[in-house]
């Protein structure tokens, strides 16, 4: 029996982890499948592409801004070392574009948006405002979470689009001005290492990303305990998974794109 216990809890691990991957995934679903059926909420959808996309543009630029500024310098250290500095250019852009610039916009979205309709809608639960939804024959699953995962959908891309151009900048930036690079040499090489998959495999990524993002920030409203605590708990669970798919899913999807 004591040899059968670690395997036990083992095993109820496994199966509670099963269980909410599936529920996750159902509740993903059933959000997606809400898109194609009317009523439709204008008003709700143009607020959600706001707090999702427009409002996250200055911290998703300005954290891409320095990581791209960043690479560059970590890149022209580290190939001193082998006289190998004229790489820097094709490597800040693929690693903006393939690896750093997805990641850290869906993290910066999980931070701001995942915590924020986490919070949002769970104050709406413990208030009864849900209840009230119900009561006046709207879906809350078409009026609350369905808008919000459009918009990931949507503006995550756009703005994985954005950062990845704001980081290679950065990267330029710091190359040219601080590195004494030669600015059309830089763009050159970097326009020429680029090729059509990367663009395609970020925006893929920002896509699954905003998707992750949202659908874990309403899941875990629509699910949260009672009081302040519950608001609290649903919303630093939410982050905490979302930021957890949104690395699985990067690795996932690499090695996807990578096997192409």
């Amino acid at each position: 029996m004591i040899l059968l216990s670690p395997l036990g809890w083992i095993g109820r691990a496994l199966l509670g982890f099963l269980a909410a991957t599936g529920r996750l995934a159902l509740f993903s679903i059933e959000a997606i499948s809400h898109f194609f059926r009317p009523p439709w909420y204008p008003r709700e959808i143009l607020g959600a592409l706001m707090q999702v996309g427009w409002l996250s543009l200055p911290v998703v630029g300005m954290t891409a801004l320095f990581t791209g500024g960043a690479l560059a310098l970590q890149i022209y250290s580290g190939g001193a070392r082998f006289s190998a500095e004229a790489v820097v250019p094709q490597i800040v852009a693929i690693g903006m574009v393939r690896e750093l610039g997805p990641v850290m916009a869906g993290l910066m979205i999980a931070a701001r948006v995942t915590s924020s309709i986490a919070a949002e809608i769970a104050t709406m639960k413990v208030t009864e405002q849900i209840d009230a939804l119900v009561t006046l024959s709207t879906h809350p699953m078409k009026y609350l979470t369905a808008p919000r995962v459009l918009a990931g959908l949507v503006t995550v891309p756009v703005l994985v689009a954005v950062g990845d151009v704001i980081g290679i900048a950065g990267g330029y930036t710091v190359a040219v001005y601080s590195l004494d690079f030669n600015a059309g040499t830089y763009l050159r090489n970097t326009v020429d290492f680029l090729e059509p998959l990367d663009i395609i495999s970020s925006l893929v990524k920002g896509a699954a990303f905003g998707l992750i993002a949202t659908a874990m920030g309403c899941y875990f409203g629509m699910n949260s305990g009672r009081g302040a605590m519950g608001v609290g708990r649903a919303t630093k669970d939410s982050v905490e998974m979302a930021a957890v798919l949104i690395l699985a899913a990067n690795f996932i999807l690499t090695g996807v794109f990578f096997s192409l």
